[in-house]
């Protein structure tokens, strides 16, 4: 019988599956609401009613491993979910219990190394990465600022299990408080959220960030959070490239849409911090769009 894959983009809000054949095109996708609410049993239960309502649909009975992308990271020992802003999933053993509702194995992934993945191998990076088996950083600039690294074909971990993770490096000396722990991190100064609270900040008024990047020429606090976005993303980025050296970024997440973020103003910002004097490195728009974490949790299973 022909290959299938299946992966589950486990969010807060809503869970997607896609069930693929082996060149990844998909076969069937579904998307239900995650009912974070309703706890950790309940999530658990949502994600088998997502893959029966797959499975039915295809007629292809469950695959002898699932991958899922979830927020957060899962620690193989002790076996936990840490740092997930579903925070009912932490300290749980999600890769057990479902192994043991679906009766299946389950390969589980960060949701930040799922999008590099995919889009590394299947989107924006396919040229470089995938037919060169170059390396790529991918980035989720959202809610949150997570990252991950693709290096020849796979997901590279590391020691701690958080190779990629420049969220919560330190950006500004005495900063915002983070979740984390520290201050001044990634995330609290360039996330969606840290951006508009900067420019509530100037006007005393608070926008989403899309109506302030629309703004920004008419609007002198707009154009003031723009710069601060530039200028932090450029530093915080310059110091992953000096290590790393990456083929290509790909910048995901809805403050990764922002068009500024690639234009030739932030390359400039770049090259003033790098070790190099020119930047080599192409800063790519994801192609998938807001299906390349379900389509990396179905790569996760390809050679398991």
């Amino acid at each position: 019988m022909t290959e299938r894959y299946l992966g589950i983009d486990l969010g807060g809000t809503k869970m997607e599956a896609v069930l693929t054949d082996s060149m990844m095109s998909p076969l069937v996708r579904r998307r239900i609401p995650t009912e974070a609410d309703g706890g950790y049993e309940h999530i658990a239960g949502r994600i088998a009613h997502l893959v029966s309502m797959v499975t039915r649909e295809s007629g292809v009975p469950v695959p002898r491993v699932i991958g899922i992308g979830t927020p957060g990271r899962y620690e193989t020992v002790p076996g936990l979910i840490r740092n997930s802003n579903t925070l009912c999933l932490n300290g749980r053993d999600l890769k057990r219990d479902l192994e043991n509702l679906l009766q299946c194995d389950v390969v589980i992934e960060n949701d930040a190394n799922c999008f590099v993945l995919a889009e590394s191998l299947l989107g924006a990076g396919r040229e470089i990465v995938g037919e060169r088996g170059g390396t790529a950083f991918g980035m989720i600039i959202g809610t949150g600022v997570g990252g991950g690294i693709v290096c020849g074909g796979r997901v590279l971990h590391g020691a701690h299990g958080i190779a990629g993770e420049w969220g919560h490096n330190e950006l500004l000396p005495d900063g915002e408080p983070c979740y984390c722990g520290k201050r001044g991190c990634v995330e609290t100064v360039i996330s969606g959220p840290a951006l508009e609270r900067y420019y509530c900040s100037l006007t005393g008024r608070s926008r989403p960030l899309r109506e302030i990047a629309g703004m920004a020429d008419r609007d002198e606090a707009a154009e003031a959070t723009l710069c601060r976005l530039t200028a932090q993303f450029s530093r915080a980025l310059s110091g992953v490239l000096n290590i790393l050296d990456p083929d290509c970024c790909i910048i995901g997440g809805g403050v990764g849409a922002i068009g500024r973020l690639y234009s030739r103003e932030t390359v400039t910002l770049i090259e003033r911090h790098l070790f190099s004097s020119r930047l080599m490195i192409p800063l790519l728009k994801p192609q998938l769009g807001d299906s390349a974490g379900v389509f990396g949790a179905a790569m996760l299973t390809v050679k398991h």
